[in-house]
């Protein structure tokens, strides 16, 4: 079980403002976390790891405790049994991939367990290569793999896969829920895609401000929003890296900026018309 009760002030659009999230999460769980670009998303991932402090509050994961600031306890992050996985995979670019998964364990630590990820997500003909010369589905398993070298009881993923095509994004959500179950993890997902959430996760938590405002079921939660509110804006500029890509939306006359694949974005033009979930912060073209 992690039992979390945490506060830290952040800035958002419309100001300085609190984020406070209070949960309950099961051990063995997939859980989603959505909601509109800087809603806080990132940020309880980085408070759960211990990258960033909180304000106040406890975390709980089992009998430990992590953090509580009126008893002054505050765990590093190396010393949270925890595995993060961030969407530019960060990879050591001058060791092979063998090193960049012998790098990650931890001090005594036996290397058979390199052996056996190295198995799990089929990197046998990969070990000997650098980073550069990967793609970027091959280079995501490694760093999914160099996340689970310490064995940790909780596995982070902040939009791992949104900079993939569709056919490497759906091959290595497979190999997610293939790790979430052989090493029987408790995952936390940060994703924008209501299809993979689907396929992957058991909970959702909806984030807005700060705050979970939506949680239940992928099914139940997705049920809701066919209700929400949806507003449909013109694409004026598409620009970003060449992994991510920001949509600048016209809605009447204000501006909004959504993210989106490379992948997705390609499908788009200066112009289009799209369909905006304010809830969600996602979208879909439309012809309408």
């Amino acid at each position: 079980m992690i039992a979390l009760r945490i506060r830290k002030e952040l800035n958002f659009a419309k100001g300085k403002k609190m984020l406070q999230i209070e949960t309950k999460i099961e051990e063995g769980q997939c859980v989603a976390i959505m909601g509109p670009s800087g809603s806080g998303k990132t940020t309880l991932l980085r408070l759960i790891s211990g990258l960033t402090d909180a304000f106040s509050g406890t975390i709980k994961v089992g009998n430990q405790t992590w953090l509580d600031t009126q008893k002054k306890i505050n765990w590093p992050t190396q010393k949270r049994n925890i595995g993060y996985v961030f969407q530019n995979y960060a990879l050591f670019p001058n060791m092979t991939i063998q090193q960049n998964l012998e790098y990650a364990l931890a001090k005594n630590q036996a290397n058979n367990i390199v052996k056996e990820l190295i198995e799990v997500v089929g990197l046998q003909s990969l070990v000997n290569k650098y980073p550069i010369t990967l793609s970027g589905g091959q280079q995501q398993r490694v760093a999914l793999a160099r996340a689970l070298v310490r064995k940790p009881q909780i596995l982070l993923l902040d939009e791992p896969l949104s900079a993939l095509d569709e056919e490497m994004r759906s091959d290595l959500q497979d190999y997610i829920l293939k790790l979430h179950k052989t090493y029987h993890l408790t995952t936390l997902l940060v994703s924008h895609d209501k299809n993979e959430i689907s396929k992957m996760a058991q909970q959702v938590y909806v984030l807005k401000e700060g705050e979970i405002v939506k949680e239940g079921t992928p099914k139940a939660v997705f049920s809701s929003f066919q209700q929400s509110q949806q507003l449909v804006g013109i694409i004026r500029k598409i620009e970003g890296s060449e992994k991510v890509v920001i949509l600048q939306v016209q809605i009447g006359e204000n501006f909004i900026s959504i993210p989106s694949s490379r992948a997705e974005a390609a499908l788009l033009k200066i112009e289009d018309k799209v369909v905006i979930n304010t809830t969600l912060g996602s979208w879909k073209k439309t012809n309408k």
